[in-house]
């Protein structure tokens, strides 16, 4: 009797654990202070993660059920924030080039020669000079900087130095001689050769369009195929090393990528973000079907590379005085910018592209750039019927009052970058006056009319750093932290709101929010441990802030500690 009551006992035990107990988690993270973007459950302490995706959320006693020694992972948030991974809903990713000179924030020209000269005295004769993200709004002169500049450098070498916002280069007289570029050259179609206004010569900077007219006539590094296909690699690593490093867990890139390479990357188990590529816009039908056959290969379904958008340019940008306007610029009255298209042609292109089912994506950022880009999406509704197509107005940055409801109405996702705001607000007063700089970065006034916002940084233009964007959308103030309310203060968003917009409103922009952008059971396990509280700490402190922990379908891809 005793050995059938024994029996009985460790049955019901077996019973009782098997029915009770859940199923052990791969990752576990306890006591933190998560926020989960999910309106049902706004805040919890902790999670578990099984097979890459959210299993619970709760309480830390509740989710430590689910912890079984030697098989789960446990990270102790010991009160730390944790948010979904960020989505970079707007970039140009891909492999980093060590050599490349990076000119960011530089401020005096002396440097932009003297980091010429170091690189051209590593290089061969005829090697090209490569590198950018200068800004002459931030010079002490303000002034466009010539070829003279680098010249007396470099008389043996091209050299190439992309603005910024990749709108402009600066080249040196070598380019300018082996591209034909004189004082006769006219400007093609939707560029401009900048020239001196008293003897007419080329002043080195190419606009638009016009950079295309740049040739190099490059001596090619002695390289075999197999060291540039090593030295490509290292790049895609360094790449994936600079995201994950910064929280970066899902990227859409604005343009055309290699599919394969990622592919490499994700056999090699080094792929550590999930990637969105597109194609360009186009009319062409016959190329529409190969963007088809790419789609059916990477599609919606997929969680890690997968076909994006149709990308087109209207115009230019604010920094380089070529963003399309509804009247002339303040400061150069003789313009109102550059359109990248005829409005037919470009409409052509997003009626076909739209018919076959893509999601289009249009670079727009002067205001009547704005309302050709909805007026085309609206005639596409009109000619091909509405659907849940969420084109994309990538950038909006200079909206007239009339076209922010249409937004909402017409279903298009203003795709915006932060930090853009508070790198173009030094300028953008200057260029187009106060009363259409107050339709600039109208972030409030685009959700109060119903809008969804997709958040991003253009990175390289910008940095990929989402805390600089976050300090940006909360602030509206230079990263200097100037005195005041910052600019046109009623566009700020909260933290909450910024953080909502960098993970679920980027993951709608892409259709995944039903899967992603949410720490929600159910959702992709793919989050960001925090050193700091964003939603408390003084904005002072944002762009401080380091992630400790970067997570990616539930493996911890990134620790600071190690």
């Amino acid at each position: 009797m005793n050995r059938i009551l024994l029996l009985l006992s460790v049955t019901v035990m077996v019973l009782t654990f098997s029915c009770g107990q859940p199923e052990a988690a791969d990752l576990v993270i306890l006591n933190g202070k998560i926020l989960t973007i999910d309106s049902s459950n706004p805040l919890c302490e902790a999670v578990a993660v099984k097979e890459g995706k959210i299993s619970a959320t709760g309480k830390t006693n509740k989710i430590r059920k689910f912890i079984n020694p030697g098989e789960t992972r446990v990270i102790d948030a010991s009160g730390r924030l944790v948010i979904p991974g960020f989505n970079d809903a707007h970039l140009h990713f891909g492999p980093l080039d060590p050599d490349y000179i990076e000119l960011r924030y530089t401020t005096d020209p002396a440097v932009i020669t003297e980091k010429v000269k170091a690189r051209v005295a590593g290089s061969k004769p005829g090697e090209i000079i490569r590198g950018g993200h200068w800004d002459h709004e931030m010079f002490t002169t303000r002034e466009w900087p010539s070829k003279e500049l680098i010249d007396k450098v470099s008389p043996d070498n091209p050299v190439i130095l992309s603005r910024a916002d990749g709108h402009s280069v600066l080249v040196n007289s070598y380019v300018l001689r082996k591209s034909g570029i004189t004082k006769n050259t006219p400007d093609p179609f939707g560029g401009e050769i900048q020239k001196d206004p008293v003897t007419g010569e080329p002043t080195g900077i190419l606009k638009e369009t016009a950079m295309g007219l740049a040739k190099t006539g490059e001596v090619k590094q002695e390289l075999t195929d197999e060291e540039i296909a090593q030295k490509t690699w290292q790049g895609y690593l360094l790449a994936m090393k600079h995201a994950r490093e910064l929280g970066v867990t899902s990227v859409q890139n604005a343009g055309s990528a290699d599919f394969e390479a990622y592919e490499k990357l994700q056999e090699a188990g080094e792929l550590t973000c999930r990637i969105d590529i597109g194609r360009t816009l186009t009319a062409d039908p016959d190329i529409l079907r190969s963007y088809r056959e790419l789609e059916e290969k990477y599609p919606d379904e997929g969680n890690w590379i997968r076909f994006g958008f149709l990308k087109a340019f209207i115009d230019g940008t604010m920094g380089s005085g070529t963003a399309l306007m509804h009247e002339p610029y303040d400061d150069e009255p003789g313009t109102s910018g550059l359109a990248m298209w005829k409005y037919d042609e470009f409409e052509e292109m997003v009626l076909a592209a739209d018919k076959m089912g893509f999601q289009i994506a249009v670079h727009a950022i002067g205001d009547k750039g704005n309302t050709w880009v909805l007026d085309a999406f609206e005639k596409a509704t009109e000619v091909n019927g509405m659907r849940d197509s969420r084109h994309r107005d990538e950038h909006a940055q200079t909206l007239t009052p009339s076209d922010i409801p249409r937004f909402a109405r017409l279903g298009v996702i203003p795709s915006m970058q932060p930090t853009h705001c508070i790198t173009d607000k030094r300028f953008c007063e200057k260029r187009i006056g106060t009363e259409r700089s107050a339709g600039a970065y109208a972030w409030r006034s685009l959700l109060d009319a119903g809008a969804v916002l997709a958040f991003g940084t253009d990175y390289q233009v910008e940095p990929l750093n989402p805390m600089e964007g976050l300090y940006a959308a909360v602030t509206r103030k230079d990263r200097k932290g100037e005195e005041g309310d910052g600019w046109f203060p009623e566009q700020k968003l909260s933290m909450e709101e910024a953080i909502k917009y960098y993970t679920w409103g980027s993951a709608y922009a892409q259709f995944m929010e039903d899967r992603k952008g949410m720490l929600k059971p159910g959702y992709l396990a793919d989050m960001v441990i925090v050193d700091r509280d964003l939603l408390t700490i003084p904005e002072n402190e944002i762009m401080q802030t380091k992630v400790d922990y970067t997570i990616v379908d539930g493996k911890v891809v990134y620790e600071s500690g190690k």
